[in-house]
């Protein structure tokens, strides 16, 4: 921690100088680019000595690349930190000459020390000018420098972290081609090494934010976002995805630090008779830390299919908790978002089977979009940001799918995730909300808040959407859909609310044998268990027609459960 003494002794100047050394050594090297370009293995040269010194050429090349990032984002930080150092050397000597004026001094150790009542205070006034100098003055000053204090250890925390990051060579170029994109990557990532966070806020908020930083700013943001933009809801999907992408290693790497720490301590010796509880309790948070690693995978193999973006990313919990997006939510006019119920998690792979069924359900809304609808583009999100109840974790009566305490815990993520879509853009997609089973019931208490700017609503196989009055759910009038296969024995216990299927202002949508406006034969939804990670998103059944003609904003193409 630096301390009031360290701060005058910091100059600028030095700073600058160092400025200038790393500017001239990046353009040097910016300028090998034709060089090593022209350096490769001629066409003609073909063997095993070619193939080995295109490969020490590569590596040349990457490593150079590494050196311009490195050179770059060290540069760009000491600018920034350059600055704060002004701005802080100012703000102190505002300080002392304050602390002068009130007869008090500030020590090297930032302590407030009194140096007697101000010379020539009349006798009269003397105690009352000396008490206003305890009670109000001296506190207003131990707390500037102590807010001082805080803002010069940040600055120099966040030029610390960049140098040692150089230094032990954790820079990834991000698959730059070339030295100069190394250098503006480098660029931007010193830009967003030194950028403070807003204040904890609304999406609203978040997004006012973001809108307000110099086009400049959000442009190196975007190339570069830190870590913690991923779960910003306000801030756009495609900065969000950059920066959960990116945290992806960080937090593999500090998984396994941890799951190596739990591991040396379940295998150690406990004596004495609480000692197989305590090996057993080690045992259940490495369980949890590997499960975690386990979800990191799945996550990676979801995000191979291509066009998809990670919106959220969070690891903190029992379980992690993950949003994967098909399609480009920025700009897609019609965005649904889909929350899974009961035993689905990351870690044991229904991410991939919920993202799988989502990629058809677009496809196939995107169909219905192109020759029926306004031929928008769909984009479909798989929210996993919540953790569902699971049936092999029902000790703890409050975890338990009989319990409404889940789903209200994840209605909150769930409002702000719809309301962060669109605060993020500057025009309103056709916002959907669909959840499953115990998902619809999250849905569903989420659509209770005001404000969450959702367009229209569907439940499949819901237990209930956590009112027995469909009119708190806050979606415009007839835009209230509901699933319900055969026999679905789920759906018809109407724990949360009551079954969805019997309520006026709730229009119930066919799971049986039916005839699509365009022709199509659609079969018959299987009930709430088969048929794929939910029958009711099997492609070719009835009720995954309508819900994909609700994504595609076209509801009065739906086949009705009651003709």
């Amino acid at each position: 921690m630096v301390r009031i003494g360290d701060l005058r002794r910091w100059n600028a100047d030095g700073l600058d100088e160092a400025i200038d050394e790393l500017k001239q050594r990046q353009d040097r090297l910016v300028q090998l680019d034709d060089e090593l370009a022209d350096s490769g293995r001629p066409r003609e040269w073909h063997g095993e000595a070619a193939d080995s010194a295109a490969a020490e050429h590569a590596k040349l090349g990457e490593r150079l690349r590494e050196l311009v990032l490195e050179i770059s984002t060290v540069r760009t930080t000491t600018i920034a930190t350059a600055d704060e150092v002004r701005a802080i050397s100012t703000e102190l000597a505002e300080l002392d000459a304050l602390a002068r004026a009130q007869h008090f001094s500030i020590a090297d150790d930032g302590s407030v020390d009194d140096l007697g009542t101000p010379p020539g205070i009349p006798e009269d006034e003397v105690r009352s000018v000396n008490e206003d100098r305890y009670r109000r003055v001296r506190p207003d000053l131990t707390e500037r420098v102590r807010l001082l204090v805080a803002r010069a250890d940040d600055a120099d925390g966040e030029l610390a972290k960049v140098l040692g990051d150089a230094d032990e060579d954790l820079m990834d170029t991000r698959g730059a081609k070339t030295l100069a994109d190394a250098a503006a990557l480098g660029d931007a990532r010193g830009i967003g090494e030194t950028i403070e966070p807003p204040p904890p806020g609304d999406p609203a908020h978040n997004a006012e934010w973001w809108k307000s930083l110099p086009a400049e700013t959000r442009s190196a943001l975007a190339a570069a976002p830190p870590p913690w933009l991923g779960n910003m809801d306000g801030i756009p999907a495609s900065v969000r995805h950059t920066a959960n992408v990116n945290r992806i290693d960080d937090e593999r790497a500090t998984l396994q630090a941890e799951a190596g720490r739990l591991r040396s301590a379940a295998n150690e010796r406990h004596p004495g008779p609480g000692g197989d509880l305590v090996r057993s309790r080690y045992q259940r948070e490495l369980d949890q830390v590997e499960a975690k690693l386990t979800s990191l995978d799945n996550v990676e193999k979801v995000l191979e299919q291509g066009n998809r973006q990670l919106l959220t990313l969070d690891t903190s919990g029992e379980r992690t908790k993950a949003a994967v997006g098909i399609g480009d939510v920025d700009t897609a006019e019609h965005v649904t978002v889909f929350t899974p119920g009961m035993d689905s998690n990351v870690e044991g792979g229904s991410l991939g089977d919920y993202d799988r069924s989502m990629d058809l359900l677009a496809q196939d809304a995107q169909a219905q979009s192109d020759q029926y609808g306004d031929g928008g583009e769909v984009a479909a999100v798989t929210w996993l940001g919540y953790e569902a109840p699971q049936l092999s974790e029902t000790l703890d009566p409050s975890d338990s799918v009989a319990s409404s305490a889940p789903a209200k815990r994840g209605a909150e993520d769930l409002a702000d995730f719809y309301r962060g879509i669109n605060e993020s853009r500057a025009d309103d997609p056709n916002l959907v909300a669909m959840g499953h089973s115990y998902g619809s019931t999250t849905t569903g208490y989420a659509l209770q808040e005001e404000g969450t700017g959702v367009d229209a609503a569907l439940t499949m196989g819901s237990p209930g959407v956590g009112t027995p009055n469909p009119d708190k759910i806050n979606v415009p009038d007839g835009q209230l859909y509901n699933l319900e296969s055969k026999w679905d024995a789920v759906a018809d216990l109407g724990r949360f609310g009551g079954d969805p299927s019997w309520k006026p202002g709730i229009d119930d949508l066919s799971t049986g044998d039916a005839v699509a406006p365009d022709g199509q034969r659609l079969k018959e939804s299987s009930w709430h268990g088969t048929g794929g990670p939910t029958g009711y998103l099997t492609r070719g059944n009835t009720s995954q027609y309508n819900a994909s003609v609700i994504a595609a904003g076209i509801p009065d193409r739906a086949v009705d459960r009651w003709g």
